[in-house]
């Protein structure tokens, strides 16, 4: 498997996962909110977004963490396997929170050059907090699957931590972040 999305709630460790994944498969790591913000949190133009997805998703691997519900065209016809971290709100709500106290004011590595971390109650209220009432999507994404892409739950970090465990120590190469 050389393409893998991971998909999930803000806070549930996608991008942490992926960089273990591109550390132990020796693949190329992309970052969908890194790609996405531009230098202080500005949007892309929808068309201008499509095509960078379209370029990212077409190389010859990745790990690519981030739900991105409206690019999910592009990525999921090539991907290898989805990862789905389907974890429950009292395990990703504080981690965002944290997160965003523990980085206030700094870039953090996953997201885009400028966007400084804030405490953003309006992110957390409308955007994370909400995440069951799109949960629903992600299942059945999940449940249609196309042919031939391996689907894997996780929904627990024991489950996080036994997946990771099953991954190989690492391979020779390196990874690269994007």
């Amino acid at each position: 498997m050389r393409l893998i999305m991971i998909i999930g709630p803000s806070g549930s460790g996608k991008s942490s996962l992926a960089r273990v994944l591109g550390s132990r498969l020796g693949l190329p790591v992309v970052h969908l909110d890194q790609a996405f913000w531009r230098p202080d949190w500005v949007k892309p133009d929808a068309d201008e977004w499509r095509v960078q997805v379209a370029g990212l998703a077409a190389r010859d691997a990745w790990i690519m963490d981030g739900s991105y519900s409206s690019t999910m065209d592009l990525r999921l016809p090539r991907a290898h396997a989805v990862v789905w971290l389907d974890l429950p709100r009292r395990v990703y709500f504080p981690r965002v929170v944290w997160r965003s106290l523990r980085s206030y004011g700094r870039v953090r590595p996953d997201l885009g050059p400028g966007c400084r971390e804030r405490f953003d109650p309006s992110f957390f209220r409308d955007w994370v907090w909400t995440y069951p009432r799109r949960r629903a999507r992600d299942q059945e994404l999940m449940a249609k699957l196309p042919e031939g892409v391996t689907g894997i739950s996780l929904r627990s970090r024991r489950d996080v931590r036994q997946f990771v465990a099953g991954l190989p120590a690492s391979l020779e190469g390196d990874s690269a972040s994007t």
